[in-house]
């Protein structure tokens, strides 16, 4: 089992921007690969990107693609989600998940099989 921790999020304005920590804990070597998902009021939860073991290989949404850099640090158990040219839309509660693999599903929350608890963001205009 994974075991995830988010933290970082605030209430900024639009154009700020603003970096998500994920620290995991656990058997990391049965799920490496972090994702990032975000849910906002009354939406479903979207994938926002996603990042395998080595860091190589990395995912994003269309609309967070050029703002949006998830990258991690091995030696801190750490997956970071640097977030510049907030928008409004962007306002949400972001958490990150575990799953064994990268596979071509990536951005089906279904293949995570560890979450953590969310952290809010909210883009003031």
């Amino acid at each position: 089992q994974v075991q995830l921790v988010e933290s970082g999020g605030g209430l900024v304005q639009v154009g700020d921007s603003l970096t998500l920590s994920c620290v995991v804990s656990g058997r990391i070597s049965s799920s490496p690969v972090i994702g990032w998902f975000r849910q906002a009021p009354g939406k479903e939860r979207e994938f926002v990107a996603v990042i395998d073991w080595s860091g190589a290989t990395t995912f994003y949404r269309d609309s967070v693609k050029g703002r949006f850099t998830i990258s991690r640090d091995n030696t801190r158990n750490t997956v970071y989600l640097q977030m510049s040219s907030l928008k409004v839309e962007d306002t949400a509660v972001y958490r990150c998940a575990a799953r064994p693999t990268i596979h071509r599903t990536y951005s089906d929350k279904r293949g995570y099989s560890s979450w953590g608890q969310g952290t809010q963001v909210t883009v003031s205009a």
